[in-house]
């Protein structure tokens, strides 16, 4: 049986601690969503995170770190560019992908020779790193191809009895998965986006770039150096319906369109008066939906409806990271007019 842990006292963090050094599993809180993490220098502990989440091994991990001082020690910083989104962006939702040193086990990377790096801006994330004093590689706690763990109650019925420990930190302040950047011929290229958009890097740097597979598919086999670009992710069992307009009225003619019996709506309180078997509010700010739209997703399963459609949302700032996520929760079953 699973334990939850709530307060992170000495006797505790030292469980946790020897929990990690038994290359087991520990399901902990950041910023973005909850970690399934295991010793990132271990190949026996990281090859449990693959097994107990049913994960690709051509999709790499993030190791997570205590602090900026200890990135040097198992990636290497090869330019002012990268130093700088360092500087600016961590700790906090941020993932920047460098160049790895031979520390860290091939299992990690995909056998690729670049790493994802990041440093969680989280109180009880910082405590556990800290204690723990070791690199942590961690995915988000669900079972591949599920909606990401926001809060405890989603992720406990997925990992009861598979791992041993779960910290709680209530329900995850941003809800969507960390910014990944890797600097490419001096350019920031975003290959996953988040809460630190595409406008905060160019304010910064003066460019930036979006990778392609950020809006269109990629194939399953594809080589991939950042989490959550695959084809399906993030989805819930129901079919997943994606539909966006600027024009309110082609918004509710794509609706009613395509809508079954049995269709559960989920977007922002402008639908909430278009008959369906089930509305569900997902919020009217970017910011909402983001925090939000995981555990929403789980919900829309448990009315057992035989069709979700999904209002989308503007691609840009925050937006482009939300969209990003929808286009593969609905397999890229998608609606634009």
């Amino acid at each position: 049986m699973t334990n939850i842990i709530k307060d992170l006292t000495k006797s505790n963090l030292k469980l946790l601690k020897q929990e990690i050094l038994n290359n087991n599993l520990v399901i902990f809180p950041t910023e973005t969503v909850y970690g399934i993490g295991a010793n990132a220098l271990k190949e026996d502990a990281v090859n449990k995170i693959f097994e107990v989440k049913e994960r690709a091994k051509n999709n790499p991990l993030i190791v997570h770190l205590k602090d900026k001082k200890e990135i040097e020690k198992y990636a290497i910083i090869e330019n002012i560019i990268e130093k700088k989104l360092i500087d600016a962006f961590m700790p906090g939702p941020f993932t920047i992908i460098l160049k790895k040193k031979g520390i860290i086990p091939n299992s990690v990377t995909a056998n690729m020779d670049s790493v994802g790096i990041r440093i969680p801006n989280n109180k009880i994330a910082h405590e556990f790193l800290e204690y723990i004093d070791l690199p942590i590689a961690a995915p988000s706690a669900n079972i591949s191809s599920r909606p990401s763990g926001t809060c405890v109650a989603d992720i406990y019925q997925e990992f009861d009895g598979l791992v041993n420990f779960i910290i709680d930190g209530g329900h995850s302040k941003i809800g969507l998965e960390s910014t990944v950047v890797k600097v490419i011929n001096n350019i920031p290229t975003i290959l996953r986006p988040g809460y630190i958009t595409y406008e905060n890097i160019k304010d910064l740097i003066g460019t930036c770039q979006i990778a392609s597979g950020v809006l269109n598919k990629l194939d399953n086999n594809t080589k991939v150096e950042s989490p959550g670009m695959l084809y399906k992710h993030y989805a819930p069992q129901t079919k997943c319906l994606l539909v966006y307009s600027e024009d309110f009225n082609k918004l509710k003619e794509l609706i009613l369109k395509n809508q079954t019996n049995k269709t559960i709506i989920l977007g922002s309180d402008k639908l909430q008066d278009i008959s369906c078997y089930k509305f569900i509010f997902y919020g009217n700010k970017l910011e909402e939906i983001s925090h939000n739209i995981f555990s929403l997703l789980r919900l829309a399963d448990t009315y057992q409806g035989d069709l979700i459609i999904i209002e989308g949302v503007k691609k840009e700032g925050l937006g482009l990271a939300i969209m990003n996520r929808l286009l593969r929760t609905s397999s890229f079953n998608y609606i634009e007019k």
